[in-house]
């Protein structure tokens, strides 16, 4: 395990791989998890200086609760919100979740036990999800009266359809991990107690590939949903013209053709 860096109480962010792998672990276990202001800023705090890392090629989000990877937002806290409390506490819990979602490089959520709420939101905001047999994930929030406001209503639909995402909202129900695999709202689905060490696994093979083309494909990816396809070819242009010049596409071609693994400068 690599060096360990603390963001507030509940949050720590540890590298792999030298260094290239960084792990978000989720650390409020008395609470599974739930995400209070505190956390929240934690979040966003620990999303901020890996987004200016650049020798991070792959962030793996953990928990570190045996039972739960979050369980969402802390109830218990918001119950004690006034109603101008809550508008202000609005923009930092938001930040968490934007700063997940707006991490440069490939990301990867690795979930056990209960992902409900804004925890499943955290994990959508994610590229990939690895799930283990102990997974139950679901966006509950009209069950107390509110909507996901993690991200939940836009990016559930982009994941698994229009239709199929206005059921689970709607229903506010859980789904264990076979079904949630069988639906696309996991990508992979694991042997019980494996999320951490399968997603650890997947972000090392990923991260063998050049941090430029992993940015910049992850860029074309997302700037390029919804479009239609002529727009989205130009931003795959965009893309690919901001790596064809790039010392790690020089590397990679001299290392194909030299038969040897490629030493990514990185730029």
């Amino acid at each position: 395990m690599g060096d360990e860096q603390r963001f507030g109480e509940f949050v720590a962010v540890r590298r792999h791989e030298d260094g290239t792998v960084a792990e978000v672990v989720l650390d409020r276990p008395k609470a599974m998890n739930a995400v209070s202001s505190d956390m929240a800023r934690s979040i966003g705090a620990a999303c901020e200086a890996l987004g200016a890392d650049r020798g991070v090629r792959v962030a793996v989000l953990t928990s570190s609760n045996e039972r739960a990877f979050c369980v969402g937002a802390d109830l218990k806290e918001r119950n004690s919100f006034s109603d101008a409390e809550l508008v202000r506490q609005r923009p930092v819990a938001r930040a968490a979740y934007t700063g997940v979602l707006e991490l440069p490089m490939p990301t990867i959520a690795a979930v056990h036990g209960f992902a409900l709420g804004g925890g499943f939101e955290l994990a959508l905001a994610c590229d990939l999800i690895v799930a283990d047999a102990s997974a139950v994930v679901g966006l509950p929030e009209v069950s107390v009266g509110v909507i996901p406001g993690g991200g939940g209503t836009q990016l559930l639909p982009r994941r698994v359809g229009a239709a199929r995402a206005a059921e689970l909202i709607f229903s506010a129900r859980r789904v264990e991990a076979g079904e949630a695999g069988a639906l696309g709202l996991v990508d992979q689905v694991v042997a019980a107690g494996a999320d951490r060490t399968e997603a650890l696994a997947l972000a090392a093979r990923i991260a063998a590939n050049s941090p430029v083309g992993l940015r910049a494909a992850k860029r074309a990816l997302r700037l390029g949903h919804g479009l239609d396809l002529r727009a989205g070819l130009e931003v795959e242009d965009a893309a690919w013209r901001s790596v064809a010049f790039s010392g790690d596409r020089a590397e990679g071609v001299a290392a194909f053709n030299e038969k040897r693994r490629p030493q990514w400068p990185g730029e």
